[in-house]
């Protein structure tokens, strides 16, 4: 019988013992080893022989991935670990450390129950470390800490053996420091990571080995053995005494939750509308496989042969063939399961049945999209929606190269927008035109890569071109909308709203899908005055509708017309047709023709739509454009090279630390001027300079520039140069 087959038979046993499982997230700074880490775990495994892991990148099967040396998309894998004389099921998910997917990390987090945190022991923590540990603490996920490339300090920093250990005990101060600055709670409870404790391993996953203290007092390897092996270069010494498998997957077996014991924890976190004392409330905390089946979609690939695959972590219940279940939030139709399996790297092994406690993988889910709650149950509360860091700052045109290929394109614009949330996919059905947004230039290219090689549409895409939204500055109002027959006007009023709600909204804090009176209570404390609080009417975005009015004859039955319409407003503002945020607008008056065939779509949706474009000109429009934070790390005598690239780039240099000959140069730089940027840092800096980039938010584009930047937007998008005036929608 094949090794792999074995390995299977073994994972399908264990499946439905959740005491035994342990669901964990390998997640770090670009560069820094994990995929590395996860082959050589595979290979201590047996999963994967032990001559090519660490070289083979076994799951960065993608060839875009094996091409460029980085991990795009996240990987899952299931394999058997032996700790003291029992067996034990790790299911492993690899996620990619570059910003620009940033997305995969979130989702995977919510799949998992503890993460591997591994850091470059030269290195240190970087910006993306801090980003993948706060975003595992959100989700209530327990971090153990992996100190990386070990050997490089004593090879190529040449520390002794005292420095060493100062510097790997710096490191963990710093995670530390971090984890106390997220979630001071977490660290008080036990999250503190220490290396008394095992909760901290060091080594090298290039070179396969790792120890631990726990593991010391087993193998007997001290430092001192690390130091004088690493120093003669013999690892291999090492990695037979104190193989990295054995040492990590211990640690992740000991320290990290199994699902019945993080399902308690995580469940009120990630379930916080839910009542926990429900039927399918009290199967979620014990992990019950004989509860209904309450699964959370994170990630949605196709398979060219079985069409669509969801892969989620399912909380409660058991899922099988045939199986029918509901998606939350659509129009409840039956999706009938065909197939219920789990990953292996990039291959999907079938499974009769899968319990409580795993990460699955099944297809027929056809309604559902990544972040959906699926349920054996007619109605459940939703999980909580997954909250991504940065929004998509970039945007290109597509378009197919043979008109035959047109109708293809859209249907493949729409799997991609479905694959990845963190791509926002805007088909204008009027002009033409396929506008994919991502999160980067390399996020891009990889998508539209993709489309051409797997879907097998050829495309010409434009270069990219960077996402701009729209707000107001001041307050304004009534201002009245008049229909096209004169027989209906809807009266707005406009405010912007405070940075504080605008930061509630994004975190979920006030969503439509709380509870009428926890929503009033959120609302209340976000400083809105009772009537408001009791009448928010919509959400898009970060934009909020209350309808103000009182006692207006059939305005239930137009409501949706205007709320139709607000949204179309927002999608595209008066200014350069771009996203309009941050807007607080209150329905003040209306007045409605009595006859309902004067009162239709034909009239309210111009009717509104005219007032708030006309408001929002009124309400001082503004111009907002995406930020990054730029990190570059350079030896002194390279520091000028480094602040002149922020700020040659209307960019500003807000602090700079230094640690032994080098320098990191912290600043923040608009993200339409760092096209083209690596190449220019790299030659500045004599190809010395190592950097990172992060997403800061929107900023108000300078006064001086906003009428050059808004004509050249709609000079692009085909729109008249001049900028409306109010009276052109106010008619």
């Amino acid at each position: 019988m094949t090794r792999r087959r074995k390995m299977v038979e073994r994972v399908t046993t264990l499946m439905s013992q959740p005491e035994q499982i342990r669901n964990i997230g390998i997640v770090a700074h670009i560069d820094h080893g994990k995929t590395t880490l996860s082959d050589n775990l595979l290979a201590g495994a047996g999963m994967i022989s032990e001559e090519i892991a660490g070289k083979a990148c076994w799951m960065d099967s993608d060839e875009e991935e094996q091409a460029r040396g980085i991990t795009i998309d996240s990987s899952n894998v299931s394999m058997v670990h032996e700790y003291e004389g029992k067996e034990y099921l790790i299911n492993m998910i690899d996620t990619p450390g570059h910003v620009d997917f940033g997305g995969d990390v979130t989702r995977a987090m919510r799949a998992v129950d503890g993460a591997v945190v591994l850091v470059d022991a030269v290195e240190g923590t970087m910006p993306q470390t801090e980003t993948v540990l706060r975003q595992a603490l959100k989700e209530g996920v327990r971090p153990v800490l992996f100190i990386n490339k070990v050997d490089r300090l004593i090879n190529e920093l040449l520390v002794d053996e005292v420095e060493m250990q100062v510097r790997l005990g710096k490191v963990i101060d710093k995670v530390n420091k971090l984890i106390k600055g997220m979630s001071e709670e977490a660290y008080k409870n036990g999250w503190k990571l220490d290396a008394g404790e095992g909760t901290v391993a060091f080594g090298s996953a290039l070179y396969n080995w790792a120890i631990s203290i726990p593991y010391m007092k087993t193998s007997g390897v001290s430092f001192k053995d690390v130091y004088d092996c690493c120093k003669a270069g013999d690892m291999k010494t090492l990695a037979k005494s104190s193989p990295l498998c054995e040492v990590v997957l211990d640690m992740v077996v000991n320290k990290l939750p199994d699902p019945l014991d993080a399902q308690k924890r995580r469940v009120p976190i990630i379930w916080q509308h839910g009542d926990k004392t429900t039927k399918e409330g009290q199967a979620m905390l014990n992990c019950d496989p004989e509860g209904p089946v309450c699964l959370m979609v994170t990630d949605i690939s196709f398979d060219p042969h079985a069409g669509e695959v969801a892969t989620g972590r399912l909380f409660s219940g058991t899922l099988k063939r045939g199986n029918e279940l509901y998606v939350m939030d659509t129009a409840k139709n039956v999706n009938r399961l065909t197939q219920v399996g789990i990953f292996m790297g990039a291959e999907r092994i079938e499974v009769e049945s899968l319990n409580a406690g795993n990460i699955a993988a099944v297809t027929g889910l056809k309604d559902a999209i990544v972040g959906s709650t699926v349920s054996s149950m007619m109605e459940m509360q939703t999980f909580e929606s997954l909250k991504h860091y940065s929004e998509p700052v970039m945007t290109v045109a597509v378009e197919a190269k043979n008109m035959k290929d047109l109708p293809k394109l859209v249907t493949v614009l729409r799997q991609v927008g479905k694959e990845d949330p963190t791509v926002l996919v805007n088909i204008d059905e009027e002009t033409g035109e396929h506008l994919i947004s991502g999160m980067g230039e390399l996020h891009l290219e990889i998508i539209t890569h993709r489309i051409a090689r797997d879907k097998g549409v050829e495309i010409v895409t434009t270069p990219p071109i960077v996402v701009y939204r729209e707000t107001i500055t001041g307050s304004v109002g009534p201002i009245e909308g008049k229909s096209p027959n004169r027989h209906n006007r809807f009266y707005l009023e406009f405010e912007p709203l405070s940075e504080e709600v605008v930061q509630k909204l994004k975190d979920g804090d006030i969503t439509m899908n709380l509870p009428a009176l926890e929503r009033r209570d959120a609302l209340l404390e976000a400083g809105f005055d009772k009537d408001e609080a009791k009448n928010l009417t919509a959400i898009q975005g970060t934009n909020m509708f209350f309808d103000m009015t009182k006692g207006i004859q059939n305005l239930n039955e137009t409501m949706e017309l205007v709320l139709e319409a607000w949204r179309e407003a927002l999608a595209g503002g008066p200014l350069a047709n771009e996203q309009v945020q941050n807007v607080k607008i209150r329905l003040v008056d209306v007045k409605l023709h009595e006859d309902a065939i004067h009162r239709g779509p034909a009239q309210v949706i111009p009717a509104v739509r005219g007032a708030v474009k006309g408001g929002l000109l009124m309400a001082g429009i503004s111009l907002l454009e995406p930020m990054q934070i730029l990190q570059i790390t350079v030896p002194q005598d390279h520091m000028g090279a480094a602040t002149a690239q922020i700020q040659g780039r209307r960019g500003q240099v807000f602090d700079m630390q230094s640690e032994g000959d080098t320098i990191t140069v912290i600043g923040k730089a608009p993200v339409a001027e760092l096209f083209g940027f690596a190449g220019d840092v790299r030659s500045a800096t004599e190809g010395r300079a190592m950097w990172s980039t992060e997403f800061a938010g929107f900023e108000t584009v300078p006064g001086g520039m906003l009428k050059e930047v808004v004509k050249e937007i709609r000079k692009r998008k085909g729109l008249k140069e001049n900028i409306p005036e109010p009276a052109d929608y106010l008619a």
